[in-house]
């Protein structure tokens, strides 16, 4: 890894701030909610398959979470969940648009000492106005020079946000909480890449171990840890 960059890039759901809370415990009240109908155990596991089945219909975020979960109760009730139960539902994705953002401990401080020393970029995925609300809700906005919301984070789209920004892969920092998203893509175009891991990991973010066999990344516990990490590069 240099130790200069063009530009520093961050991910940004359970990166700067918690996310994958929020989806936990909407489905444990998805799950409430049709008990009667199944196992919380059988409703996980057909929310998750609708889910990964409409990804490439709704695509990432709330409100296609919010689909599969209709479509789901409709399933697996056989069309007999009720208009007051789809409600609830709707209900329950309006609480987690309106959830307050909670950044994850010393994002502020770090982000604005980087801003200092760095052009930074945010590079993030989901639904259009849930992402643009949700970095306006977070009060980092004004740290970052260039902020992209994409539909998904591949190797090609990593290729399509540098050249539209003329930087060198080598040039190239990620820093995110996804080996899948963040990791993988960037060191596949010749980027570089940190891993902070989060406390917890949806299960389509999963990576085969195999794939990190020979994979170059570094590995920090916080975000802070960035600053020292380049400090000793």
């Amino acid at each position: 890894m240099n130790n200069k960059f063009d530009i520093i890039a961050f991910d940004a759901d359970d990166t700067l701030w918690h996310n994958e809370p929020l989806y936990n415990r909407t489905e444990e009240k998805f799950c409430e909610l049709l008990k009667a109908y199944h196992s919380p155990e059988w409703i996980q596991r057909r929310l998750y398959e609708t889910q990964i089945r409409n990804l490439e219909i709704f695509g990432y975020g709330i409100k296609g979470f919010t689909l599969s979960m209709i479509e789901t109760a409709i399933e697996l009730s056989e069309s007999r969940v009720t208009g007051a139960e789809i409600q609830r539902i709707i209900n329950f994705s309006r609480e987690m648009l309106t959830a307050p953002i909670q950044l994850l401990e010393n994002v502020e401080a770090t982000i604005a000492r980087l801003a200092q020393m760095y052009p930074l970029m945010l590079i993030t995925k989901g639904d259009l106005f849930d992402q643009e609300s949700k970095i306006a809700r977070s009060g980092l906005a004004d740290f970052f020079k260039h902020i992209e919301i994409v539909s998904d984070k591949t190797d090609a789209v990593y290729q399509q946000i540098l050249e539209k920004h003329r930087i060198r892969p080598q040039r190239f920092l990620m820093i995110g909480n996804s080996l899948k998203s963040d990791i993988l893509p960037v060191l596949a175009i010749g980027g570089q890449a940190v891993f902070i891991q989060y406390q917890t990991t949806w299960a389509h973010e999963a990576v085969d171990p195999q794939l990190l066999a020979n994979a170059k990344y570094f590995s920090i516990a916080q975000i802070d840890g960035v600053l020292e990490l380049l400090e000793k590069l």
